[in-house]
C-alpha cells in the first residue's frame, strides 16, 4: 500500500503567464470514430489530419484528442501499455507529428489526454511490479494483502462493477482498479512513480503539445489506510456511474478526491508545463461535492480549468443550467470552468432535450447555449453537425461498461459512432470499409458534406456564430448575470468592462416572449426578433443583444 506520513500542504499557484485558454473554444475528438486514413474501418491520427480544415473553418480554437497510445483496447486506449507509443491501430509517432504541424499551421492548439491514476496491466511498468514483492517496481501499483479471511483488504468498489480489488497469485496479494481489472491502479504515493509521469508529459510537451487532459485525475490518490468508503444514503451519486450501479451506494470518501493530489502531483505538473509557455491542464472532476473540488483544482491547485458532469447528464432545461452555471460561479472565485454538453462518456446532447427527435433549431440552439456560458465551452465531435445519440442493440455493443450494466445503462456507443462525412458514400464517407461499429445510417442526412453545401445548415449558422463570437470580449471573458422571464426560457447577461451581451433561449421547444428593462439591439439570433420592447422567440429560438439602458 501507499506510503504513510504527514502530507505537504499545497501552495498557491500564481497565474499562467499565457492564459490563451480563457474563453477559448475546445473541441473533442476521439480517435476511433473520427475519420479513418488507411481504410481500415478504425479511425486513425492520419483520419484526423486530413479532417482539421473542418475544424479550422468551423472556428474553434483547440482540439483534445482522445488516447492514441499503445493499448489492449479493453477500455479503448484508455487502457495504456506504452504512453511514448501510438498504437498502431492509429499509426505512428510520425503521424501525430504531421498532425500536430498542420494544427499549428491552420492556428489550432492540440491537447492530449494524459491518464495519471492507472495503466494496462500490459504495461512494462504493471508486468514487473505484479512478479515478486522485492523487484525495482514492486511499490509502484497499490498492492494490499487480503483480511484474514481471504477477502479483498476493504470494500472500494469498481466504477464498471464489482470489487475494485483483483488478486494476483504471483505475489499473494490484491492490486486495486478503479475501473476494469486490466486497468491497475498506480500509487502516485511513491515519489518515483509521480518522476515517471512527470517524464512522460515531458515527452509529450517535447513534441510541442499545447497542453493535456487529465483523465480521472482524483483517483490518482487513495487513502493509504485503506479505509472502507461509508454507505451512500440519501439519493443518486453525482455523475459518473450507471444507474443502479453498485459504485453509487458508496460516499467516496477514501479512494478519490484526496487532498494530496495538489502538491503531490498537480502542481509538479503544472510548474513543468509552465515552463514550456503557453500550455492548459485540463481536469476531469466527478463525484459529490465536485464543484467545491473544482474550485480548488482552479484556484492555484494546479488545473487551469475543469470540467464536471453537472451539464453532462440528465435533462437539459433551463432551470437546470441556471443551476449548475450560478452554483459554479458561487464558488470558482479566480478559477475557471470549461463547459460541455456532450463528450465520449455520456448520452449527446440533443437526445436529452425534452422532446423527441428534436429540430435543427434545438440542435444548433444547444452549442451556441454553451459557447455564451463563463468559461472555456467544449464541443465534441458531432455537435457542430447536431447529431443526436445512437440506440444499438446489445449484439452492437462494444463498450465493456454498457455490456456489464445492459440494459439498465447501455454504456457509451451510442456517443461514439463514426462521424458521417459524406451522405453518398458507403458508412457516411468514414471509412471505405466496415467500420469497427456499425455506422448509424440516421446521422446520413447530417453528413458534414452536405451541411457544407447549405447556408442554412448548423455547421455553417455555428461558424458564423463562432466567428461573431470571437469579436466579443463579454461572450470570452465576461461575467454572467442570470435574469427572471418566465416559463422555460433561459435569460442572462454577460458584461466585460464596457461590452455587454444580453443572451435569451427557449429550451422548452414552445417560444415565448420576455421583456427586459429597455429595448435591446438584436446582434445575432434564431427564429427570434424584438417588437417593442419585447423580444418574442418561437420555438427553440434565441437572441443575441446589446443590451438597451434603462
Amino acid at each position: 500500500m501507499g506510503a504513510t506520513g504527514r502530507l505537504p500542504r499545497a501552495e498557491r499557484l500564481p497565474p499562467r503567464r499565457d492564459r490563451w485558454w480563457r474563453g477559448a473554444v475546445l473541441y473533442q475528438i476521439w480517435p476511433r470514430s473520427f475519420a479513418d486514413g488507411n481504410g481500415d474501418g478504425i479511425g486513425d491520427l492520419r483520419g484526423i489530419g486530413e479532417r482539421l480544415d473542418h475544424l479550422a473553418r468551423l472556428g474553434v480554437d483547440a482540439v483534445w484528442i482522445s488516447p492514441f497510445y499503445e493499448s489492449p483496447m479493453r477500455d479503448f486506449g484508455y487502457d495504456i501499455a506504452d504512453h511514448r507509443a501510438v498504437d498502431p491501430q492509429f499509426g505512428t509517432l510520425e503521424d501525430f507529428d504531421r498532425l500536430l504541424a498542420r494544427a499549428h499551421a491552420l492556428g489550432l492548439r492540440v491537447l492530449v489526454d494524459f491518464v495519471p491514476s492507472h495503466t494496462s496491466d500490459r504495461h512494462p511498468w504493471f508486468l514487473e511490479s505484479r512478479e515478486d514483492r522485492g523487484n525495482p517496481r514492486a511499490d509502484w501499483y497499490v498492492w494490499a494483502d487480503p483480511r484474514p479471511d481471504g477477502t479483498p483488504p476493504n470494500n472500494w468498489l469498481s466504477v464498471f462493477g464489482g470489487s475494485a480489488w483483483q488478486w494476483e497469485p504471483r505475489r499473494g496479494q490484491y492490486y486495486l482498479h478503479n475501473f476494469l481489472k486490466e486497468q491497475p491502479d498506480l500509487d502516485l504515493h511513491r515519489p518515483e512513480v509521480r518522476e515517471a509521469l512527470l517524464d512522460v508529459a515531458r515527452f509529450w510537451l517535447e513534441r510541442g503539445v499545447d497542453g493535456f487532459r487529465l483523465d480521472a485525475v482524483e483517483f490518482a490518490f487513495h487513502d493509504p489506510r485503506l479505509r472502507n468508503n461509508p454507505p451512500r444514503r440519501e439519493g443518486p451519486a453525482p455523475g459518473g456511474a450507471a444507474p443502479d450501479s453498485p459504485w453509487a451506494m458508496q460516499r467516496h470518501r477514501f479512494d478519490k478526491g484526496r487532498a494530496e493530489l495538489n502538491a503531490l502531483f498537480l502542481q509538479p505538473l503544472w510548474r513543468l508545463t509552465e515552463a514550456y509557455g503557453g500550455r492548459v491542464l485540463l481536469g476531469e472532476v466527478t463525484g459529490e461535492h465536485a464543484r467545491a473540488r473544482i474550485a480548488r483544482h482552479t484556484n492555484g491547485g494546479g488545473l487551469d480549468m475543469a470540467y464536471g458532469f453537472d451539464l453532462l447528464t440528465g435533462e437539459i432545461t433551463a432551470s437546470r443550467v441556471r443551476e449548475a452555471v450560478e452554483g459554479m460561479q458561487a464558488r470558482i472565485g479566480g478559477g475557471w470552468m470549461c463547459w460541455a454538453f456532450s463528450n465520449h462518456d455520456v448520452r449527446r446532447a440533443p437526445s436529452r432535450l425534452p422532446v423527441a427527435d428534436p429540430p435543427d433549431a434545438a440542435r444548433l440552439l444547444l452549442p451556441v447555449l454553451l459557447c455564451c456560458l463563463p468559461g472555456s465551452p467544449c464541443l465534441y465531435q458531432g455537435d457542430e453537425l447536431g447529431l443526436e445519440e445512437a440506440e444499438l442493440s446489445f449484439e452492437d455493443l462494444r463498450d465493456p461498461f454498457g455490456i456489464a450494466f445492459w440494459p439498465r445503462f447501455p454504456g457509451r456507443d451510442g456517443c461514439r459512432m463514426p462521424m458521417p462525412w459524406k451522405a453518398g458514400a458507403p458508412h457516411g464517407g468514414f471509412s471505405e470499409t466496415t467500420p469497427w461499429i456499425p455506422f448509424h445510417e440516421p446521422h446520413r442526412r447530417r453528413a458534414a458534406d452536405r451541411q457544407y453545401a447549405e447556408p442554412g445548415s448548423i455547421y455553417r449558422r455555428l461558424a458564423a456564430f463562432l466567428a461573431f463570437r470571437r469579436t466579443q470580449p463579454a461572450l470570452r471573458e465576461g461575467d454572467i448575470r442570470f435574469l427572471d422571464p418566465t416559463g422555460p426560457l433561459l435569460a442572462f447577461e454577460r458584461r466585460r468592462s464596457e461590452s455587454r451581451i444580453l443572451c435569451v433561449f427557449d429550451l422548452g421547444g414552445e417560444g415565448g416572449s420576455f421583456r427586459p428593462a429597455a429595448r435591446p439591439r438584436p446582434l445575432l439570433s434564431s427564429a427570434a426578433g424584438v417588437s417593442g420592447t419585447r423580444i418574442e422567440l418561437a420555438p427553440w429560438g434565441f437572441l443575441l443583444a446589446e443590451p438597451g439602458e434603462g
